[in-house]
């Protein structure tokens, strides 16, 4: 694996890990500044420029209009949660240094919890959820927020596009307000790709991750996940090829089982390894992070 925090990523992944005092163990041997927030029973950590923590009452920076990274910390019991979401919370771990080398403002990182829900559980209960309202009550839910999940296998750069299924046929003004911002942080994104000279990026509906919780409290979110060559282009093949794929994956209905990449099959599983892990792509996941701040 890499070098820097990385070094710490088998303690984090190891069954029964205090992953959020791990987390927290992290930032203050690298010296980031963060806060904790906890909200309805979920213990949130946030990250920005400083010099003071962050709170959620603040600006990210200097404008509420900031970007926003975010990935979530918990993991399914019984998974050592390598992909989902061990990777991407490294990964922003080490987008963090980046921004404190390079003196960056206007950012904020947020560590989720309880992206991951229960049997039976709703959307509500979502750990984002809450913080979506707490975000839209302080006004801070007109930033731009990019949610990195399961970044952590594959070369090639995933857009989720699954927030336009679920707001199809949606009217009023929330909706066209939620659809228009989730359509320009997409923008963003593969303008970014395009300035970076990314050519394997796609755009599919995924899993959904934060964003949906975000997306009930009225806020707009894109999630971000990779995939390898084979596996995307696959999903790609049958995304332009049958008009219905895309529903299948969405509503589980016939067929959906034969379209889900093998990466996302073994999610929230036992499966979900270190060893299925591809580090040696992960050079342009931080500098994709990086350029959407």
């Amino acid at each position: 694996m890499r070098d820097g925090p990385w070094r710490r990523f088998d303690e984090f992944i190891a069954p029964g890990a205090d992953r959020c005092r791990i987390l927290e163990s992290l930032l203050d041997e690298h010296g980031l500044r963060y806060g904790e927030r906890c909200i309805a029973g979920n213990r949130h950590i946030l990250l920005g420029p400083g010099p003071e923590a962050p709170d959620l009452e603040g600006p990210p920076g200097k404008t509420p209009g900031g970007t926003t990274l975010v990935a979530h910390y918990d993991r399914v019991r019984g998974s050592p949660g390598a992909n989902d979401n061990s990777a991407a919370v490294f990964l922003l771990l080490e987008t963090a240094l980046a921004l404190y080398r390079e003196a960056r403002q206007n950012w904020l990182i947020i560590f989720t919890d309880k992206e991951e829900l229960g049997p039976g559980g709703a959307i509500r209960d979502q750990g984002a959820y809450t913080l979506g309202r707490t975000l839209r009550d302080s006004g801070r839910g007109g930033g731009r927020f990019y949610i990195f999940d399961a970044c952590g296998v594959g070369d090639w750069i995933i857009i989720s596009t699954m927030t336009d299924y679920v707001m199809r046929g949606g009217e009023g003004a929330g909706f066209a307000r939620i659809r228009r911002r989730t359509q320009q942080l997409r923008d963003r994104a593969l303008s970014v790709s395009r300035k970076l000279n990314l050519d394997r990026v796609l755009l599919a509906p995924v899993p959904f991750s934060d964003d949906l919780g975000f997306l009930r409290a009225g806020i707009g979110a894109q999630t971000i996940t990779a995939l390898p060559s084979a596996e995307a282009n696959r999903l790609a093949s049958e995304l332009r090829n049958h008009p219905g794929a895309a529903s299948a994956l969405i509503t589980g209905g016939p067929g959906a089982s034969a379209l889900i990449p093998e990466t996302w099959k073994t999610l929230n599983s036992p499966a979900d390894k270190k060893d299925r892990l591809t580090p040696e792509h992960y050079g342009q996941l931080l500098r994709f992070a990086l350029a959407l701040i």
